[in-house]
């Protein structure tokens, strides 16, 4: 029987196109996620993604494999602007993500309304590690400018953490210079005022203390702690109880200062990736599941301040410091204002890190 060309043609398409549909669709019983994190959260994150994956498959059926990447926030953020494939980002700092969404369009513009508190599912601090026995006496931020003090801190210009780090340091100096609660910062490209002109003093010296400046937080603490540089490693909280655990010799000790800042890691799924690789609806779930009874459990069990206490064991809450937090839109007006006026190319960190060398 002869059968007219034209269906024959549309047969075949038909045909390639239900192979086509089949073979997404069996893809699609297995999924791949890229993290892009910052340096201090390889340990959590590990133990999340396997009860993630676990979680996943026992209510969706479907198998997804989560694979990291880590180093200092702000490059990671140019790497996934320069092209690296993120599903979803994790980052020091929602500047860092805004960085994103503004330089690449990846990311929609309003990505921290999407998850409950601005999506920042945990928050940390920043302290002190000093050797065993403290030799330096070292109990605060006064204690860093002293001439004696060697501090270990990442840079400013890479990591994220180190931004904080600076801003605590400056807060910390202003709220002194204030004897009160200070109000925010100048906006950029404002003269310093009398009381920023003495935390500038203030964290101009502190970093003419600095050693070292690591590109990342975990290059720091390997710095301090492998290489033995330093008196004094200014690092988030979480990081320094990891340490803690690790070190079964016990040559360094914890020190809180009286002051720190509320550090806000954030987080997004990267909406141009998800769309196009499918994965929209597995991505979003990785990031919101972040705020599950479990997950805020394992939070608190890696020593990041979960948003629900609740959910955590009392003995890991009570580990943590009663100190005084300030924000950054409290002391800076927002990570924008904070960027512009201190991280920026003509910013005051540039003035004080010129100073310092």
């Amino acid at each position: 029987m002869n059968i007219p060309k034209p269906l024959v043609a549309a047969c075949c398409i038909l045909s390639l196109f239900q192979a086509s549909s089949c073979t997404k669709e069996g893809a699609s019983d297995r999924v791949e996620l890229l993290n892009v994190s910052y340096d201090p959260t390889r340990e959590f994150y590990q133990d999340y993604n396997a009860w993630f994956a676990d979680t996943w498959r026992e209510e969706t059926g479907q198998q997804v494999s989560i694979r990291q990447s880590h180093g200092g926030s702000g490059k990671q953020a140019r790497s996934v602007i320069d092209g690296l494939e993120a599903h979803v980002v994790t980052l020091a700092l929602a500047y860092d993500i805004d960085g994103i969404a503004r330089n690449s369009g990846l990311i929609v513009t309003d990505w921290q309304q999407r998850l409950p508190f601005n999506s920042a599912p945990y928050t940390s601090t920043i302290v002190f590690l000093v050797r065993k026995g403290n030799p330096k006496s070292i109990h605060d931020w006064d204690d860093l400018i002293r001439p004696d003090i060697e501090v270990i801190t990442p840079n400013p210009r890479t990591s994220g953490g180190a931004r904080w780090n600076y801003l605590a340091a400056w807060g910390y100096a202003l709220r002194k210079a204030c004897k009160d609660t200070p109000p925010p910062s100048s906006p950029p490209g404002a003269p310093l005022t009398e009381v920023e002109e003495q935390a500038f003093a203030f964290v101009r010296q502190l970093f003419k203390n600095v050693t070292v400046l690591d590109s990342g937080a975990r290059a720091a603490t390997t710095t301090f702690m492998q290489r033995k540089i330093g008196d004094v490693l200014l690092t988030w909280e979480n990081e320094a109880f990891l340490v803690l655990d690790l070190d079964a010799g016990a040559e360094v000790e914890l020190v809180v200062p009286t002051v720190s800042i509320l550090t806000e890691p954030t987080v997004a799924w990267v909406d141009a990736i998800t769309t196009r690789r499918g994965t929209d609806r597995v991505a979003r779930a990785y990031l919101e599941y972040l705020y599950r009874p479990e997950a805020q459990h394992m939070i608190a069990r890696h020593h990041f301040r979960p948003r629900h206490a609740e959910y955590a064991d009392p003995k890991q809450m009570n580990s943590f410091a009663d100190i005084e937090l300030f924000s950054v839109e409290e002391l800076f007006g927002g990570w924008q204002a904070a960027h512009e006026r201190h991280f920026s190319d003509t910013g005051l960190f540039s003035r004080i890190f010129s100073a310092s060398e």
